[in-house]
């Protein structure tokens, strides 16, 4: 009977020690993966930053069932056949390694990639990585029913604390030193080594204490208090992913980026489940009403952009004081007996598997454009306003002040017409706005006092991917980044002297470079997005005014271009680097040696690297230089007049003779000098390294 009653002390002791072991090892586990598997499945989907939310989440909703399977095991099994099962878990998670995706996964067209995403995924972390999820809410409760009086909730800080180490480590740690190969392997690696500490923990379980019973009933939680589990976790979850999305759309979707939010998102649990909570209600409900106003008035600049040092600080403050205040007030409300822990940590995760949900499967067939983010802070308003109302100790609370619970409600009213006012004026300002996997597209005509410098502009978020004058005789007339200055422009000019081009280019946007295409001509345009071709085809007619003959092809080029047999393009222009996700894998050396295979030994790769964050010069000079080839630099000025604007080319051929032509040589920039940084691969690349 004395198995019963839990550890003598210095036993407890080694065990509360290899409870904590085991779920920090799970922990960071948990987490490295998720930069680590989305780094390699990115260029198989066109660099997309819907990649990374769709990541997420998966890794939700398999946290959900991990803390599913904790709560079934926990509450309807015994112990001995909690042991079999958990042990027989680990075994079949064992055999699911190495992580390594096989390339028979890459997808074979442009069709709605989340399903593949999410199907791959599970094929090749889905049983570890459930495993993983399981550990946290499981071994706290089983640690929590070895005797009574024991704290399980600092486990969950360890938890939180842990899965913050793996994130903060990998872009400026693990990113930099491994290859992506070295990645996977050293996390199967350390996952066999957190088996092994799981199943001596499964092995050692003892029998459910019960004394706690009478304990139970006198705390159980209500069906308002699990609600507000569930709200206070969802509204989080979906201003994680909707920052997330905000950031990697306007910025790059990189894993610096994708992991700063998530960061934040976790040391806020950190902080409100620590032993002695750092969340103080009054303090922080200040600065959330100064985070809501703020975040709400600079939505609007999302289509006209802004300095990183001015947008990657407001955005991620806001997140983390609307985070503080929603794990504040969860922590707030988590019961104290260990038998709801299950139920507990299960409805948070619920919480969290709702909001990627909404973010990445209802909002982008719901909505046409990138409204989760205002609907988010809408929700954190509106869930505050209520727990304040609920709560005796406040002022608004429903038998004290009317007066200042109708001033609190005229003002989240008032905040709440704002959001919505916000989005009727994105969806006004445009002539027409859609939207799908790969972002949110707008069309806007733009019309001056001069009949003839009226333009339509193509645009996703803040980046703009064309420009065409509306009057008939400037339809054919080059804009934006096409200029017949641009390196584009003189590297066509000097090509025009050969008859019959073949011309690729990696990006349709609009179709501008058609305008350079003659009689005879052919030029192939590969583009991911099938919203971009559409658009292209049905709003814009570079492509339908060009004499040269038009191939789209539909799909990642990448992929496209490694199916394709030679094309002896004459030129390989790259144009898909200016904006919205910056796709690695078209930078890579392996990526310089596909170009040059689809080149003539003459032909000349153009790169269009203009960029406000991420200076790629280097890159790419790097590349060329391994390949024996050279890189040259055009910065063309801006012509306001003719919609031109100031933009960076890089060149690359084989070809000497090309950079000795006089423009192309009075055109040429000088690079600065540059460390001998490593060659990006397809296993190796770190753009942490090349934000400006």
């Amino acid at each position: 009977m004395a198995g019963n009653q839990g550890p003598t002390i210095v036993g407890g002791a080694r065990l509360s020690v290899l409870y904590g072991l085991t779920i920090f090892v799970s922990a960071i586990l948990l987490f490295q993966v998720q930069p680590i598997i989305a780094k390699i499945i990115v260029p198989w989907f066109g660099g997309s930053a819907a990649i990374w939310t769709t990541c997420l989440l998966f890794f939700q909703l398999v946290l959900l069932l991990g803390y599913i399977y904790a709560y079934w095991t926990v509450n309807r099994l015994h112990a001995r056949m909690q042991k079999i099962v958990h042990v027989c878990l680990i075994a079949g998670a064992l055999a699911a390694l190495p992580i390594l995706p096989s390339d028979s996964w890459k997808p074979l067209g442009p069709e709605w990639p989340t399903f593949h995403i999410l199907v791959l995924l599970s094929a090749t972390v889905g049983l570890p990585y459930f495993l993983l999820s399981t550990t946290s809410p499981l071994l706290q409760a089983w640690y929590g029913q070895t005797w009574q009086g024991a704290k399980p909730y600092r486990f969950f800080a360890i938890s939180n604390a842990a899965s913050l180490l793996a994130l903060v480590t990998y872009p400026v740690f693990v990113e930099p030193n491994f290859s992506a190969g070295h990645q996977a392997t050293g996390w199967s690696i350390g996952f066999a080594g957190f088996a092994a500490l799981c199943a001596t923990l499964a092995l050692h379980k003892t029998e459910t204490i019960t004394s706690q019973a009478a304990e139970t009933e006198e705390f159980k939680p209500s069906r308002m208090d699990q609600f507000f589990w569930v709200a206070l976790s969802a509204t989080s979850s979906t201003l994680l992913l909707a920052v997330t999305n905000h950031l990697s759309q306007n910025v790059a979707a990189v894993p610096f980026l994708w992991i700063l939010p998530l960061s934040l998102y976790l040391l806020s649990f950190i902080l409100c489940f620590a032993a002695r909570s750092f969340y103080n209600r009054g303090i922080f409900l200040r600065m959330l009403a100064l985070a809501l106003a703020a975040m709400a008035y600079a939505l609007p600049s999302q289509y006209s952009g802004g300095p990183l040092f001015v947008v990657l600080p407001l955005y991620s403050l806001g997140l983390f004081i609307c985070c503080m205040v929603c794990h504040g007030e969860l922590a707030e409300l988590k019961p104290p007996p260990p038998q709801y822990l299950t139920a507990f940590y299960l409805s948070v995760s619920l919480g969290g598997a709702i909001g990627g949900i909404f973010v990445c499967l209802i909002a982008p067939h719901v909505f046409p454009g990138f409204f989760e983010l205002p609907i988010g802070l809408g929700c954190c308003a509106v869930l505050v306003a209520i727990l304040l109302r609920r709560d005796p100790s406040t002022i608004f609370y429903k038998h004290q002040s009317r007066a200042a619970w109708l001033v609190l409600i005229f003002f989240v009213g008032f905040y709440l017409a704002g959001l919505v006012m916000q989005i009727l004026n994105n969806i006004g300002n445009v002539d027409l706005m859609v939207r799908n996997f790969y972002g949110c597209l707008t069309i806007i005509n733009e019309h001056t006092s001069i009949p003839e410098n009226a333009t339509r502009r193509l645009g996703n978020g803040i980046i703009e991917h064309g420009r065409q004058f509306l009057a008939p005789d400037r339809r054919r007339q080059p804009t934006t980044y096409y200029g017949s200055e641009s390196g584009l422009g003189l590297a066509m000019r000097i090509a025009e002297g050969r008859h019959e081009l073949h011309i690729g280019v990696v990006g349709l946007g609009a179709g501008t470079v058609a305008v350079y295409g003659r009689p005879g001509d052919l030029y192939s345009f590969y583009e991911i997005n099938p919203l971009v071709i559409q658009l292209a085809h049905t709003q814009f007619s570079f492509l339908s005014d060009s004499p040269a003959k038009i191939e789209i092809v539909p799909g990642d080029a990448r992929l496209s271009l490694e199916r394709q047999p030679k094309q002896d393009f004459d030129m390989l222009v790259v144009d898909a680097f200016s904006g919205d996700a910056i796709p690695i894998h078209l930078l890579t050396q392996e990526a310089f040696v596909l170009y040059f295979r689809h080149l003539k030994p003459d032909g000349v790769i153009a790169l269009h690297v203009s960029n406000r964050y991420l200076d790629l010069k280097p890159v790419i000079q790097r590349v060329a230089e391994s390949l024996g080839k050279r890189a040259g630099f055009v910065r063309n000025a801006a012509d306001a007049h003719n919609y031109v604007y100031k933009s960076d080319w890089m060149l690359v051929s084989d070809r000497q003779e090309f950079f000795d032509d006089p423009e192309i040589r009075k055109a040429l920039v000088p690079l600065p000098a540059m460390p001998q940084a490593r060659v990006w691969t397809d296993d190796y690349s770190s753009l942490f390294g090349a934000l400006k």
